[in-house]
């Protein structure tokens, strides 16, 4: 459900089965000639589209500014709105302390742009990433009182942390295309992958008319088609699906 569209009745359902709350975080960039700059979090917010049709998952209002550099294009002309690590770090932080205090402990944060560095970090997911520990620990401390991790009623710590249940899991971070997708089919920027996945998910965001080869990038969306992205998207869907269950 589309969480701008709930009801409070709705609300503590999805609290009390602990739904899986999505928020999906992309960015604005230039992505060559024939791709739209919303591109990242078309893809992302597109799939979670489909999800929500078949899963019981809240859907926060999707977060199109991220820290997107101007390391591909200047922005002149060219369209990319690159916003700093820090004003990131303060909005997330301030999302992430509103979605524990509603009561949300199974949010998920899905990333795309620069996914392909997600296990070292890139300054989109790292801002959102420091944002969500720290409400974390602000919450707890709240909650609990100073010295909650060390009180005897946390001696369980660490095999609910094995377990996937301690309170730094209740907001997990997840690159869209995961290590097992990445090894059959490969990311990039407005290249055949990001191409044909949009003339899947979002067509109206394509026009391969206007493609030239000028960008190395996107030299290979020359091959994008339709299927491929479908194929692509399955794919991508299937290893959500699994990363929500759990």
């Amino acid at each position: 459900m589309k969480y701008e569209l709930m009801l409070p009745y709705q609300i503590r359902k999805a609290i009390d089965e602990s739904w899986p709350v999505i928020f999906a975080s992309g960015v604005l960039e230039y992505h060559a000639e024939q791709c739209a700059v919303g591109t990242d979090a078309l893809i992302i917010n597109k799939i979670v589209d489909e999800l929500e049709r078949e899963m019981d998952i809240v859907v926060l209002p999707p977060l199109f500014y991220g820290v997107s550099s101007h390391a591909v294009a200047a922005p002149e002309r060219n369209g990319t709105i690159n916003i700093t690590a820090k004003p990131l770090y303060l909005l997330g932080k301030d999302i992430f302390r509103g979605l524990l205090r509603v009561g949300f402990q199974n949010v998920h944060v899905l990333c795309w742009h620069q996914s392909e560095n997600f296990k070292d970090g890139m300054p989109t997911d790292l801002a959102l990433k420091l944002a969500a520990r720290e409400a974390i620990f602000e919450f707890m401390e709240k909650e609990k009182g100073e010295g909650w991790w060390g009180d005897r009623n946390m001696k369980d710590y660490y095999d609910n942390h094995q377990k996937g249940k301690d309170p730094f899991a209740w907001i997990r971070f997840h690159p869209i295309l995961s290590d097992e997708v990445q090894k059959k089919y490969s990311g990039d920027h407005a290249g055949i992958a990001e191409t044909s996945l949009l003339l899947a998910l979002c067509p109206e965001a394509v026009d391969m008319k206007y493609w030239n080869n000028s960008n190395w990038y996107a030299e290979s969306a020359k091959e994008s088609s339709a299927e491929y992205g479908f194929e692509f998207k399955e794919a991508m869907k299937e290893s959500l699906r699994h990363k929500l269950k759990n």
